[in-house]
């Protein structure tokens, strides 16, 4: 286990080696500086910090470095959250999904690692996508998730498979709590199974099973029936091609589609076009990778529970 104090000077000597570096570019806070008071978690993105959260409760500091508003894929640390890492108890990082934060783990963690593709089954991308690649078809530079897909969170049982580890790290950093990180993890894992059966009961009894969505973000909702159409790849920068796009429109009008989903922290362009091309109209299905402004009340829970709603009147489900 790394105690405060060892941390603290683990940190010093890491800090001290790059203040050249880092003067050039601003320097660490205060606050960011003195961390030595209580457990610190640093969370990579979204999802990872809520669960987090959950399962630390009030007892431990949790530190999200991705900004509200900002696209997770596309992150580029700044010195003070490089300071965070350093500094961190324990950080909680998905492999593969933002390239910067696994370089800097690598190079600056001194504290416990959690990595999300270690504790949750992660799905394996669908073939048609890995021919796709084969082809050049989808341009996903920067963004290589090798052959699984990362956005696990759409499925909320391999959430609450992520909250029991994340209690049993927690219990190795602090283990005089370890029975109230895994008391609050058992009551994640309740709420995400209700959730979980919410989607379950709700998406059998549409009148289609089709969805077009901007950014291949959710085929982990395949699980509930649902066939995921994305007219981007795994990224939301990855562009398809006029043979996509014309496939998509020939789609939504042999099935009856109504709606074409975009997000909100990428652009409606292409989702847009789409769907006015096809004589439809557009929707919002949030990936839930981060928050906005315009869902900074919002939690988890909450956006998948919109999710599920868009779906309903979108896929006419009774």
């Amino acid at each position: 286990m790394n105690t405060p104090h060892r941390r603290t000077l683990r940190s010093s000597a890491l800090l001290a080696a790059g203040a050249l570096a880092l003067s050039g570019c601003g320097a660490l806070s205060d606050d960011t500086a003195s961390v030595d008071d209580g457990i610190q978690v640093v969370a990579a993105f979204y999802p990872l910090q809520y669960v987090a959260e959950r399962v630390a409760g009030d007892r431990v500091d949790v530190e999200n470095l991705t900004q509200p508003g900002g696209e997770p894929h596309d992150l580029e640390l700044t010195p003070r959250e490089t300071g965070a890492i350093v500094d961190a108890d324990l950080v909680v990082f998905e492999t593969g999904f933002q390239p910067t934060v696994d370089d800097s783990v690598e190079a600056n963690a001194t504290g416990e690692v959690l990595d999300v593709a270690d504790v949750v089954d992660l799905q394996k991308v669908e073939e048609h996508e890995d021919e796709h690649a084969d082809e050049g078809e989808h341009e996903e530079e920067g963004h290589d998730h090798g052959d699984v897909d990362p956005h696990f969170w759409q499925d909320p049982l391999r959430m609450a498979d992520l909250g029991d580890a994340v209690a049993e790290r927690l219990g190795e950093v602090d283990p005089d709590h370890a029975d109230d990180y895994t008391a609050n993890a058992a009551d994640l894992r309740t709420d995400l199974e209700a959730l979980d059966a919410s989607y379950e009961s709700t998406l059998q009894t549409c009148e289609r099973s089709t969805v077009v969505v901007s950014h291949d973000a959710f085929s982990y909702l395949t699980k509930y029936g649902l066939d995921m159409e994305p007219i981007n790849g795994l990224s939301p920068e990855a562009e398809p091609t006029p043979a996509d796009r014309a496939r998509l429109e020939d789609l939504i009008r042999e099935d009856g589609i109504t709606t074409v989903f975009s997000e909100r922290l990428a652009t409606k362009r292409l989702a847009n076009a789409v769907a006015e091309d096809a004589g439809v109209t557009t929707a919002v299905l949030d990936p839930i990778e981060g928050l906005s402004d315009e869902t900074s009340d919002d939690d988890y829970l909450t956006l998948m529970a919109a999710n599920l709603q868009a779906l309903v009147k979108a896929n006419g489900c009774r």
